[in-house]
């Protein structure tokens, strides 16, 4: 993969991931933070990832939402732009499948680890990765929305 594909990297998430409630499709919890609201947050995230719909991400990521890409790059504070790359169709989505998901909660604080295949176009340029992903999220009046999301590309062994 070459550095022209990094911002696809820094949008993902998208990667997914990354959560709250709401319209997003997860109701509000009153059961408190829990790690299968945190796996179903994680999973609503990557479903609105899928739709391409910038309005349910966008209920799913903090104001202050950063994200480190595959390849090392870091859009602090990427959530607007992220948006607008999703509505303008510079970013979509054809494939996001999450797998081996685990959640660890601290609190009001949920750590997401998960692997993800995605894949879809950035800027004209088609992507098809399979990754590592760690999401941090918070718990926030009765939902989870994402802060931090960090992706590894997988590659195999040489």
């Amino acid at each position: 993969m070459n550095r022209a594909v990094e911002p696809v990297l820094l949008a993902l998430f998208a990667v997914g991931l990354s959560v709250a409630a709401g319209d997003a499709g997860i109701a509000k919890s009153a059961s408190g933070p829990t790690a299968e609201n945190a796996l179903a947050a994680e999973q609503a995230l990557a479903n609105a990832l899928l739709a391409n719909d910038a309005d349910a991400v966008g209920r799913l990521l903090d104001d202050d939402w950063t994200v480190i890409s595959t390849y090392g790059g870091m859009g602090v504070r990427a959530r607007e732009g992220f948006l607008a790359a999703i509505r303008t169709g510079q970013f979509s989505r054809k494939t996001m499948q999450l797998s081996d998901a685990s959640a660890r909660i601290y609190g009001n604080v949920a750590v997401v680890t998960s692997r993800l295949k995605t894949s879809g176009v950035f800027m004209g340029k088609e992507f098809d990765l399979p990754e590592r992903q760690t999401d941090v999220l918070i718990w926030h009046n009765g939902s989870w929305k994402s802060v931090l999301t960090h992706e590894t590309e997988i590659r195999k062994a040489s």
